[in-house]
Order: structure tokens, then C-alpha cells, then sequence
């Protein structure tokens, strides 16, 4: 099968692509070309990279037929954040490709009202982020169930892998939260410390895009959570963290007005709260009995990977070594 992967060089392209041509497909991956994947594999030397601006191609029309000119049959979109991106590929792919597999997000859910949420529970969204996730998977959704183009959506949680800064016990990417847990100083959290965060890491959700493709028929018309087996609250986390580190974590409540006030980066302290504020935890049923998919990594084991690589790397510095 000839694969089209939009934004391949991502956090999950790195994983999938490898994983896609490994299973015998043709791969063509297409990106800005501005950086190579975070990971190396000899799979790589076999995919065809194609070099475009999306952005700029989506304003001047010309995205859609780019990609359908390579003739693909199925098409993983992997960085569409508007309904207009969307539904002009739709439009183009339509009775041309075999399936559009389409990544969202968990953010296309809002604030927890029940645990877990699963793809029918999700209360609405808020913030133009989810609320563009959220439109796209149901305009995709309506396309097919009309008869149209075969789409799936699959939203991943909080992707977590080597490379990068996972989302951290204080739902922000702020490397001063791990240096303060391996030293052993307090840490103040915002809010109870109940909140909820449900983290992937980046090769499961390479691996439910696999499945999803390879279960076309299960997978038309439908949306699917993408998240880890279990999720982590801020205290758990955070003392998971510090173990890490061989330490034992203090942790200070204090209200969202000080956290807010007292926190030297304003963005990372919104970035806490559009994390927590959601409180997310999901259910991965519906992807298990219709995609088989079987998340590897827990929460602490990916989100330990994404450290020990930053530590080693030296993008993150730390008070003390690892101990795990």
C-alpha cells in the first residue's frame, strides 16, 4: 500500500514511519524539511521525502492536490488544525484514496465530568485549539457516514518520548520542576493535586495508526482515545518523579492566583492550566476491541524515557543522577 504521511518528521511520524515500511508499505513522508526525524532508524532510507510549507499550500489551494498527486492510498494527516485544512483534502481525496486517518487530540474533550471519559462522554471543549480538534473529527465523521471518503480519527494524549520535554508533574514543559524534584526542594502545586493528565508515548500512538489502517473496516467513520493504559495525577506524579532521583518529594499547595503570581513564566503557568483544568483520564476500550491496540509504555516508564534521553542529551539539568 502506497502511504502518504503529512508531517512525518514529527514526534509520531518517527515512530510510524519506521513501523509502516518495516510492515511493507511504500512511504512517502512530507514536511516543512527544516529538521530530520528525533530518532534515527535505516527504515528512513527507504521513504520518499517530499518538502512543502502546508500553510502556505492550504492559503494558496494548491496543498490537496499536491498530496493527491502522489497517488496515495491512505493518507495520515498528522498536523491538520483547522476544519478548512481538513475538508480540503477531504474534498480532493474523495473517491480517489482508500482512507484519511486524521490525528486530534484529547483536548477535543473539556473538562472531565465522569471518569474515564470515553469517545461518547466527552464534554464539549473549549479554547480554539479543541474546539478546531474537535470540529474536524466531526466533520469527518459525517463524511463517512454519508457515504463519502473513509476517515478515522485518533486522539492521542499527552505524547511523550525521546527527543523532547514531556509535559511534566505541573502539566507544563518548565525544566526547573525536574531540577527542584532531584534536588529534594518543595514544589508548589496549584489547585489540589488530583488533577488528572494522560500521557502516550510516541510509538503507541505510531501503533494505533497502524492498527487503525490495517483495520480500515472497523476503523471507518470512527474516532478513537489514544492514551496510555492508566493515567497520572500532579502529587503521584510528581512523587514518581522524585523516587527517580532517589528523593522524596515535598509538595506545597497554594491557590492558582499565587501559583500564577509567583511563577516566573507566564506562558508556562497558563500551559499548567489548560493541562489541569481539563483533568483528563481515558478509556482506551473502544480502540482495544476494534483496533487491538495494546499500549507498551505506562505513564512514569514513557515520561522516565523522555528524561533520562534530556539528561543524557544535556538538555536538562538536573541535582542529582538518576537512580533508576
Amino acid at each position: 500500500m502506497r502511504v502518504v504521511v503529512i508531517g512525518g518528521s514529527g514526534h509520531i511520524g518517527t515512530f510510524l514511519i519506521p513501523r509502516l515500511v518495516r510492515a511493507g508499505h511504500e512511504v512517502i513522508s512530507i514536511s516543512r524539511g527544516q529538521r530530520s526525524s528525533y530518532a534515527d532508524d535505516p527504515a528512513w532510507r527507504q521513504v520518499r521525502q517530499v518538502t512543502a510549507d502546508r500553510a502556505a499550500e492550504d492559503r494558496d489551494g494548491t496543498f490537496a492536490n499536491r498530496v493527491a498527486g502522489l497517488r496515495p492510498d491512505a493518507v495520515i494527516d498528522l498536523i491538520c488544525f483547522t476544519v478548512d485544512s481538513a475538508a480540503a483534502l477531504v474534498e480532493r481525496l474523495r473517491g480517489e484514496t482508500g482512507h484519511l486517518l486524521h490525528c486530534g487530540s484529547i483536548w477535543r474533550a473539556g473538562p472531565s465530568e465522569t471518569f474515564p471519559l470515553t469517545e461518547d462522554n466527552a464534554p464539549p471543549p473549549f479554547g480554539e485549539y479543541g474546539i478546531a480538534k474537535a470540529a474536524i473529527a466531526e466533520m469527518l465523521r459525517a463524511e463517512t457516514r454519508s457515504g463519502g471518503l473513509v476517515t478515522t480519527s485518533l486522539h492521542p494524549g499527552h505524547i511523550v518520548g525521546p527527543g523532547w520535554h514531556p509535559i511534566g508533574p505541573l502539566g507544563n514543559n518548565d525544566p526547573e520542576v525536574w531540577r527542584k524534584l532531584s534536588a529534594g526542594e518543595p514544589l508548589d502545586i496549584p489547585g489540589i493535586g488530583a488533577e488528572f493528565m494522560h500521557h502516550v508515548h510516541a510509538d503507541d500512538v505510531a501503533h494505533a495508526f497502524e492498527a487503525a489502517l490495517d483495520h480500515r473496516e472497523a476503523a471507518a467513520g470512527e474516532d478513537f482515545a489514544i492514551v496510555a493504559a492508566t493515567a497520572l495525577n500532579v502529587r503521584g506524579y510528581a512523587r514518581i518523579g522524585a523516587s527517580w532521583f532517589g528523593q522524596t518529594a515535598e509538595l506545597r499547595t497554594i491557590t492558582w492566583e499565587q501559583f500564577r503570581s509567583s511563577h516566573p513564566d507566564a506562558d508556562a503557568a497558563q500551559l499548567s492550566w489548560e493541562h489541569l483544568v481539563r483533568n483528563h483520564a481515558f478509556s482506551i476500550d473502544k480502540a482495544r476491541r476494534l483496533l487491538g491496540y495494546a499500549p507498551r509504555y505506562e505513564p512514569a516508564q514513557a515520561a522516565l524515557e523522555s528524561v533520562r534521553w534530556l539528561i543524557d542529551n544535556g538538555r536538562l539539568l538536573v541535582a542529582n543522577p538518576l537512580r533508576v
